[in-house]
């Protein structure tokens, strides 16, 4: 398959701004908030917008669904993680990158920026944002990949996974039978709790 052939999904594509480095397609994404995207020049080359992972159906396959910045605030993560691993091709990738958030690099790396910022601005502590924002931290989002994927390569913007700012993730070789069992468990809950 040649580079521009590529099906992709993007999970939270927010503004659309990843299309300034992709020339790929299919190219469809994931993002509740269209508000975000509607007004993008970039909107014409999408070719299915998705709200949630659970509208896409698994006869839909990608060569590779990438995530910025985004697993860090998914409830459901493990879930969604699950859910990938059925919609990848054959030799697919998942391809995240996230803060390196939980972290002592990340944590100073805000405080010393967008937390001083955001006080002198609202004289509010951004700290109690962040703990709503950021619901997994990057060990979180670790162990819910390296759970769900057989092979998991990391690589972080700084010297470790301890002493980074951004980590990114390739994974590859999903555990489909894994996935399979958490869906179907995750399913029985939901209606365990409906009834």
């Amino acid at each position: 398959i040649g580079r521009h052939h590529l099906a992709t999904l993007e999970i939270g594509a927010g503004t659309l701004n990843q299309l300034n480095y992709e020339q790929t397609g299919p190219y469809d994404i994931i993002e509740p908030f269209s508000e975000l995207f509607s007004q993008s020049h970039h909107l014409a080359q999408i070719d299915t917008i998705y709200r949630d992972i659970d509208d896409i159906g698994t006869e839909k396959q990608y060569d590779r669904i990438t995530s910025i910045a985004t697993f860090e605030h998914i409830l459901d993560l493990p879930k969604v993680v699950a859910k990938t691993c059925l919609l990848l091709k054959e030799g697919g990738t998942l391809r995240v990158a996230i803060p390196n958030e939980g972290t002592i690099l990340w944590k100073l790396g805000w405080k010393l920026t967008t937390g001083i910022e955001f006080k002198l601005k609202h004289g509010l502590d951004y700290e109690i944002m962040m703990q709503h924002e950021h619901v997994n931290n990057a060990e979180e989002v670790d162990q819910v990949l390296t759970y769900f994927y057989k092979m998991v390569q990391c690589s972080c913007f700084g010297i470790n996974k301890k002493l980074a700012f951004y980590r990114y993730y390739e994974c590859s070789v999903p555990d489909t039978v894994r996935a399979v069992e958490y869906l179907q468990h995750y399913a029985d809950a939901q209606d365990n709790r409906q009834h």
